[in-house]
């Protein structure tokens, strides 16, 4: 049985190209309404699931010398 690779060498910007793509994805199906329990509607909420684990492994910088404001 092989086995997977858990060893990915991916740039910023294949990460930003994916990212993109799944956001394509995801409102392409949202247009289309899929009734629950169907196929697109489980894979819109998978492609929704996989955005929100990709924005929460993002490293966000904030200014050490001074004070953050938001917004």
């Amino acid at each position: 049985m092989p086995k997977y690779n858990d060893m990915f060498e991916l740039s910023v910007e294949d990460m930003d190209l994916i990212e993109t793509s799944l956001r394509h994805t995801r409102d392409a199906l949202s247009e289309a309404h899929p009734a629950a329990g169907s196929a697109d509607a489980e894979t819109l909420r998978r492609v929704h699931a996989l955005l929100g684990r990709l924005h929460n492994q993002k490293i966000f910088y904030y200014p050490k010398d001074q004070v953050y404001v938001s917004g």
